[in-house]
């Protein structure tokens, strides 16, 4: 089992954090799924800090979600240190991540994020300012590298290690490479074997037979999903079934997803407010209908819902249009 600190797991399935859409929400719904871990969406040093309501708002953990990683990033170590601390006293997470990976311009402009991929000397000063100004364990997620001709990826995962950090996820993919072309596996395998603290490996596990295949070829620990779980938690279920009993389980019913897209809503609702929660619903209800046949026009409508109860509503004349074709069907 995936073990981090004294965090032990129940399985070697991670939740990635994603930017935007890892709130508490989301989180749930995916626990819920079996997930071991779930990572909360990066949260920035100075608004945690300065106080910012919306920052601090984005702190809230549901208690069912545990155990959960929240992730903070920045390019200042007192503020770094400060955040940290805010985190480790105020917070009920069970673990700190610091960014390391993130490709976004606005956040490599502020020495933050992938921009720490070209120094292992400030990695080591950061980790290691941080291990030492908490108690929760202290954890690390990196990309391999800026771009082809600087890939630290063995250095700087092992500077995270000598700072007294806890485990590594590292996505296979440089900063310059953003979410564009293949993970490359190979590299998360030379660091596992250059690395005594547990690897979490992330890029390109869209099925759970990709994330079994990882976790044989490169040795890690722990396999990260992110945005093959977006619209689909069920990825999450099927690859916990399929690591622990080898069974691929069937994919859900329009039924289903509708019925967890509500879910997901009401919860994002509660979180926040439903005028936001609608609007930023959107997205994900476009996420869960994917690959429904015909699903173009009522994305359509549901762009333009302002209220939960039209946007149930859509979804749910929706499922009654596909199962009375469906049993038309069967009939015939």
């Amino acid at each position: 089992m995936l073990k981090i600190g004294d965090i032990e797991m129940k399985n070697q399935v991670v939740l990635a954090p994603m930017a935007g859409v890892c709130n508490s929400a989301f989180r749930l719904t995916v626990k819920e799924f079996g997930a071991g871990l779930v990572c909360a969406e990066m949260v920035s040093d100075k608004g945690i800090v300065l106080k910012n309501e919306k920052t601090l708002n984005m702190l809230y953990i549901d208690e069912r979600e545990k155990p959960l990683s929240l992730q903070i990033f920045g390019g200042e170590k007192k503020n770094l240190v400060k955040a940290a601390q805010f985190v480790d006293k105020n917070t009920n997470a069970d673990i700190i991540d610091i960014n390391m990976g993130c490709p976004v311009p606005k956040i490599t402009k502020c020495d933050a994020g992938a921009k720490w991929l070209l120094d292992p000397d400030k990695i080591y000063e950061m980790v290691s300012a941080v291990v030492e100004a908490v108690d929760k364990p202290v954890t690390v997620k990196m990309r391999m590298g800026w771009d082809e001709q600087h890939i630290f990826a063995i250095k700087n995962a092992q500077a995270v290690e000598r700072a007294g950090g806890q485990a590594v996820a590292l996505h296979g993919r440089t900063r310059v490479q953003m979410y564009e072309g293949t993970a490359n596996w190979d590299i998360i395998k030379e660091v596992k074997q250059n690395l005594n603290i547990p690897l979490i490996g992330n890029g390109d596990v869209q099925t759970p037979q990709d994330a079994k295949r990882m976790l044989e070829e490169t040795g890690c620990d722990g396999v990260m999903i992110g945005r093959a779980a977006l619209g689909d938690p069920w990825m999450i279920y099927r690859t916990v079934q399929f690591l622990q009993t080898g069974k691929l389980m069937g994919e859900p019913s329009i039924r289903e997803k509708v019925d967890v897209c509500t879910l997901h809503l009401d919860r994002l609702i509660a979180l926040k407010n439903e005028n936001i929660a609608v609007k930023e619903m959107r997205k994900h209800a476009a996420w869960y209908l994917k690959g429904v046949k015909g699903n173009a026009k009522v994305r359509n409508a549901i762009n333009e819902c302002n209220n939960r109860d039209d946007m149930v509503a859509l979804l749910n004349d929706m499922v009654v249009e596909i199962e009375e074709k469906e049993s038309q069907v069967i009939v015939g």
